[in-house]
């Protein structure tokens, strides 16, 4: 007679079933997987461009409301662009944003992270000490500062936002670095003749990646609300571009009299960002083995 034993899970469903006990991470993943289907098939499911005009329809009310009809949803700012077009295709640009500052804050913060993690002499005082100097400026402040030097737009606009937030992942990568070093089985691959980019890429770094994933996911939502104060600035994407903060930036003027220029773009930025903090406070949850329940 054989004896029979349940198999282990399978890693990803083991993660799923984690991660699914948060019921607000999973809502933040759904509406995630919205707006980035809106972003990437916003050339389709808009139903105008972002910057065509509307003459007849100038500051036209939502479809709910008295006036407001089904060729404009959501309604029209003050030169007549469709809303829902707009923010559809806002969508594009704030993910886009969000994508191209934590690829490049990661590059950046863990080839720095693991450089101060390994070598622990000058060079590992040096960068710190330089992260040391960025996190002590306001987040913000170092961003206008950044984006008036290189000037207006949004390609500078995500160069800020990755140089502030950067720091975080290189403090981040060091803390995992150091703590991964004292274990067995570095010593172990350091005896068996382990090269230093060996250690550094292979043996250590990928034991890192989950704090490093956690951190990612709130960065998205950090990206986003950065660049969308610094387009409010009028630092960032530049008009007609439909990006969220610039569509805030512009009606400003409209708050009494046109309530959903204002409210919509603001709406699209909380629900978003909001969706990215549950999302990285699920996986932070399904990943660390010491918040398991």
């Amino acid at each position: 007679m054989t004896a029979t034993a349940d198999a282990p899970p399978h890693p990803v469903a083991e993660f799923w079933s984690d991660f699914s006990r948060n019921k607000g991470a999973v809502a933040g993943l759904a509406v995630i997987v919205f707006v980035a289907l809106l972003a990437i098939f916003a050339d389709f499911i808009a139903p105008y461009s972002p910057i065509e005009q509307f003459r007849d329809a100038l500051l036209a009310p939502p479809v709910w409301n008295d006036n407001g009809t089904w060729g404009h949803i959501l309604g029209t700012d003050a030169v007549g662009r469709d809303l829902l077009s707009r923010l559809i295709h806002g969508a594009r640009l704030s993910m886009l944003t969000g994508v191209i500052v934590v690829t490049l804050s990661l590059i950046v913060g863990v080839t720095l992270g693991l450089i101060a993690g390994f070598f622990s002499g000058m060079p590992s005082i040096l960068i710190m000490r330089m992260m040391d100097i960025v996190l002590s400026l306001p987040s913000i402040l170092l961003a206008i500062v950044i984006v008036t030097i290189l000037g207006p737009s949004l390609l500078n606009a995500m160069i800020a936002v990755t140089v502030v937030v950067t720091p975080h992942y290189v403090r981040l990568t060091r803390a995992a670095v150091i703590n991964e070093l004292s274990k067995d089985y570095v010593t172990a691959s350091k005896i068996s003749g382990a090269g230093l980019m060996r250690l550094m890429l292979v043996t250590v770094l990928p034991n890192c990646v989950p704090p490093l994933i956690v951190q990612a996911t709130l960065g998205f939502s950090t990206a986003i609300l950065d660049a969308a104060a610094l387009g409010f600035l009028g630092l960032g994407a530049q008009p007609p571009t439909a990006e969220w903060g610039t569509m805030l930036s512009n009606s400003r003027e409209f708050i009494r009299s046109a309530w959903w220029v204002v409210t919509f773009p603001g709406l699209a930025i909380l629900v978003t960002v909001l969706a990215f903090n549950l999302l990285g406070d699920g996986l932070r949850d399904a990943l660390d083995p010491k918040l398991k329940r």
